[in-house]
């Protein structure tokens, strides 16, 4: 029987971590991937307050360690279902394991859209990226591409046309569902291309990306590029626990700042959450505030 158990090891789950152990609380992580959560997928990662420069892989490691020494107890396992016990909480695990808990925090997070192109996800971290904010400075004086036609495909041409060499923004229709004071702005930049009505249908490379091969009005083309950056949307990965929380529109759990939910014991943290941005630094600080909302919650029980 734990305190309190966290499903999801990344930023917000590990941080979470760290302050139930430190107000005493015995405390589980499970996560079904890799602990760092998508933060290990960043080549490196330079916007994390107190790190010039580190690897996300070495970010998620420390991340884990700290929790650790602090004496979380860590299982690589999926969480598959969970329900109500008493005062309490049940989890079920895809392998047959099972554990309790006074308390939950789901920070399961949110996974990006891919493109479904053969080799993206062997990709990842060599050329396919997921956040221009995160991973455009690594591609300064070279060319990219953006896959996407909304604002967050729009603003992130925006940003690595400042530092690349060129950006082709490839969407699939003739027009953008972003803002049309985006779209006048990229018009506005000379090393900006859009390529409409396209199609990403290969990624050419060895161990990193060189270059894209689209469908274009029916014609096959190709584009060399060093990087590129989907942006077509991302999706809460809390399906095994929705019927427990008030979503909204997006599939996202209806949640403020405080990270509560409607069910009594129940806490949401980092990208899985309704929020307007998503970062290593806001995961990081729902973690927080998830976790000391649970142990008031223990504390009072």
């Amino acid at each position: 029987m734990y305190d309190l158990i966290i499903i999801g090891g990344g930023p917000a789950g590990l941080t979470a971590a760290v302050y139930a152990l430190r107000a005493g609380k015995r405390v589980l992580v499970l996560e079904k991937n890799a602990f760092g959560g998508q933060i290990t997928w960043s080549p490196r990662v330079e916007n994390f307050p107190g790190c010039l420069s580190i690897a996300g892989t070495e970010l998620g490691d420390k991340l884990l360690e700290q929790a650790m020494e602090q004496g979380a107890e860590v299982e690589l396992e999926e969480a598959a279902a969970l329900e109500k016990q008493g005062d309490g909480w049940l989890v079920r695990c895809a392998s047959g394991a099972s554990f309790t808990s006074g308390a939950v925090i789901l920070a399961t997070g949110a996974k990006p859209r891919m493109l479904g192109v053969a080799r993206e996800e062997e990709l990842v971290g060599n050329g396919v990226c997921f956040c221009a904010v995160c991973d455009g400075a690594f591609y300064a004086g070279r060319p990219v591409a953006v896959c996407g036609g909304g604002n967050s495909a729009l603003q992130d041409a925006l940003l690595l046309s400042e530092s690349c060499s060129r950006v082709y923004l490839i969407h699939r229709r003739e027009g953008f569902r972003g803002e049309q004071k985006l779209v006048e702005a990229l018009r506005q930049r000379e090393n900006v291309e859009f390529v409409l009505n396209a199609a990403v249908t290969e990624l050419l490379g060895e161990e990193e990306l060189r270059a894209l091969v689209l469908e274009q009005n029916g014609a096959r083309r190709a584009l060399s590029v060093d990087g590129l950056f989907v942006a077509v949307g991302h999706q809460p990965d809390h399906s095994a626990f929705a019927a427990l929380l008030k979503l909204d529109a997006q599939g996202y759990a209806d949640a403020g700042e405080d990270c509560l939910t409607p069910t009594p014991g129940l806490f949401v943290a980092g990208d899985c959450r309704k929020k307007s941005v998503r970062q290593l630094t806001t995961a990081a600080a729902d973690g927080a505030v998830a976790a000391l909302a649970a142990v008031r919650y223990l504390d009072e029980k």
